[in-house]
C-alpha cells in the first residue's frame, strides 16, 4: 500500500515541476511562491517533526536545532566557497553557481527519499497513521517538485539538468517506501536529518529565492504569492494532523 501511495507522490512531484516550467513569464511570482512554500515546509513541517524525532540536547540546546543552524551555515559556506572559486576562474561577480542549484536539488531528493521511508513506516504502524502521512506526503510533494525545478534552473543549470533532478525527486519517495519492505530507518537519525535539511532550505529561501523574487519585481502580487505558499503548507499540515 505504501508503494502504491508513493506513486501518487511521484505524479504530484512531476505536476509541481510542470507548473514551475509553465509560468516562466511570471518568474517573480514563481520565485515568490517557491520561497513561501519552502518557508512553510521548514517552519511548519520539517522543524516540528525534527524536534519531536531527534530527541536529546547538547549543552542545553535540542540536537535538532543545532543541526538546523548547522545546515544553514553549511549552505552559506558552500555557496560562498563556490562563488569565490567561480570568481577566481574569471566569472562575473554575483553570478549564480550551478553547483549550488544541483546540491540544493539533491538535498530535495534526499528529503523526498525520507518522505517515502516515513510513509512506509507509517503504514507499518497502522492504516490510520499511514493515511495521515500519505495525505501530507502527496500534497506537499507538489511543492517539492515545484521547488526542485525552480532551484535547479535558478542557479543557471539548463533545462535538461532541471528535468533530471525533477525526475529523481519524483522517483525518490517510491524508492523510500519500497525500502521499508526490507528495513525501517530509526526515528532519531531521521529527525536529525530533517533538522539539518530544514536549515539548508531556510538559507536558500531567505538568502536566495525571496531576494531574487523581489529584485526586479517588488510587487504586492509577489508578496501575496509568498504568503500564500506559507498558508498552503499550513493547510496541508493541519489537514494531515
Amino acid at each position: 500500500m505504501a508503494v502504491i501511495v508513493a506513486l501518487g507522490a511521484f505524479l504530484m512531484t512531476l505536476a509541481g515541476g510542470w507548473a514551475a516550467q509553465r509560468v516562466t513569464d511570471r518568474r517573480h511570482l514563481v520565485l515568490g511562491l517557491a520561497g513561501g512554500l519552502m518557508l512553510g515546509v521548514v517552519g511548519l513541517d520539517l522543524l516540528p517533526e525534527a524536534l519531536h524525532a531527534a530527541g536529546g540536547e547538547v549543552f542545553g540546546v535540542p540536537l535538532a536545532l543545532l543541526l538546523f543552524v548547522g545546515g544553514f551555515l553549511v549552505a552559506h559556506v558552500v555557496e560562498r566557497l563556490l562563488a569565490v572559486r567561480q570568481a577566481a576562474h574569471g566569472a562575473e561577480d554575483g553570478g549564480r553557481t550551478p553547483q549550488v542549484g544541483l546540491t540544493a536539488a539533491a538535498a530535495m531528493v534526499g528529503h523526498s527519499l525520507a518522505d517515502g521511508v516515513a510513509l512506509g513506516a507509517a503504514f507499518q504502524v497502522g492504516g490510520g497513521m499511514g493515511v495521515a502521512v500519505a495525505l501530507a506526503v502527496i500534497t506537499h510533494d507538489f511543492a517539492d517538485g515545484f521547488n526542485t525545478y525552480t532551484l535547479t534552473s535558478l542557479y543557471g543549470n539548463d533545462r535538461r539538468k532541471a528535468l533530471m533532478m525533477l525526475f529523481a525527486d519524483a522517483v525518490a519517495p517510491v524508492v523510500g517506501a519500497a525500502s521499508t519492505l526490507l528495513f525501517t530507518l530509526p526515528e532519531e537519525p531521521l529527525g536529525a536529518y530533517l533538522g539539518f535539511f530544514g536549515g539548508v532550505l531556510l538559507y536558500l529561501a531567505s538568502a536566495e529565492i525571496l531576494p531574487e523574487a523581489h529584485h526586479k519585481h517588488p510587487a504586492l502580487s509577489t508578496l501575496m504569492c509568498t504568503v500564500g505558499g506559507v498558508a498552503g503548507i499550513w493547510l496541508v499540515v493541519g489537514i494531515a494532523d
